[in-house]
């Protein structure tokens, strides 16, 4: 269990941040295709999320309480703050005709992330009253926050730190499935980017897959336990996520037909 709380988040994380640097690298190549908010913004939503991923060990490490309610606060406001405005931001711009997205539709993915982000971390202040130790190895004592190790558990914060996520990361991801969905469905044939399609079907599925693994842990942590090992249901959805965006952003937007 010390190596799974150490080394599956530093896998995870290494992963998009391989991602951020496949989009640096064809940023120049792909800015007139895609468009310089796509890029840019899922160089953020990469970055943002590797980060969230890899910083997970310090969580642990740094001691007990407050020390893990400190560390998570800042891990997942950069989720559901960052991440998830600047990934739909950037799939607004890509799935737009113009290329270009309204500052007002970007100013309110970003207000309302950043609300959801304010609000989950005073429902983890409110909730959060202790920590427990979950591993040792060679005197290295790793620790975690504990939900009502205080008092009796209260059901409306734990719905409330759900619904929160369910907003964002998880609504923002499922809203952004969506439009992609309909933009793969309604592309024309007769484009010279051919591979476009193909592109946003990985994308699709990695948003689907990520959004779903925090789905199921949400909803076991609700009729279960705030068990300590939760985390390891998305952080391994994270991962197979990751893998299925870092084959989509090897394809190439158009594909010369054979004659």
């Amino acid at each position: 269990m010390f190596f799974l709380n150490i080394l599956l988040p530093v896998a995870a994380g290494i992963i998009y941040f391989v991602m951020a640097r496949q989009i640096k690298k064809v940023a120049r190549s792909r800015t007139l295709i895609l468009g310089e908010l796509t890029l840019r913004g899922r160089y953020i939503a990469f970055v943002s999320l590797g980060l969230w991923l890899i910083s997970r060990p310090l969580q642990n490490i740094l001691g007990p309480h407050p020390y893990p309610l400190v560390i998570n606060c800042i891990r997942q406001f950069i989720m559901i703050s960052v991440f998830a405005p600047a990934m739909l931001i950037a799939i607004f711009n890509w799935t737009s005709e113009e290329k270009k997205v309204p500052k007002t539709t970007q100013a309110a993915a970003i207000v309302v992330a950043v609300f959801m982000g304010i609000i989950f971390i005073l429902i983890n202040i409110a909730a959060v009253d202790g920590s427990k130790i979950i591993a040792k190895y060679n005197g290295f004592t790793l620790y975690d926050a504990q939900w009502f190790s205080k008092g009796h558990k209260r059901f409306e914060l734990i719905l409330i730190h759900l619904l929160v996520q369910g907003i964002s990361p998880v609504g923002y991801c499922l809203f952004a499935a969506g439009i992609i969905r309909h933009k793969r469905h309604n592309f024309p044939q007769t484009s010279i980017y051919n591979m476009m399609p193909k592109k946003w079907y990985h994308l699709e599925l990695t948003l689907i897959v990520f959004a779903g693994s925090l789905l199921i842990a949400g909803v076991a942590a609700f009729f279960g336990r705030y068990y300590t090992y939760l985390w390891v249901i998305y952080f391994t959805g994270a991962i197979i996520a990751g893998i299925i965006e870092l084959k989509g952003i090897k394809i190439p937007p158009r594909l010369e037909s054979e004659k």
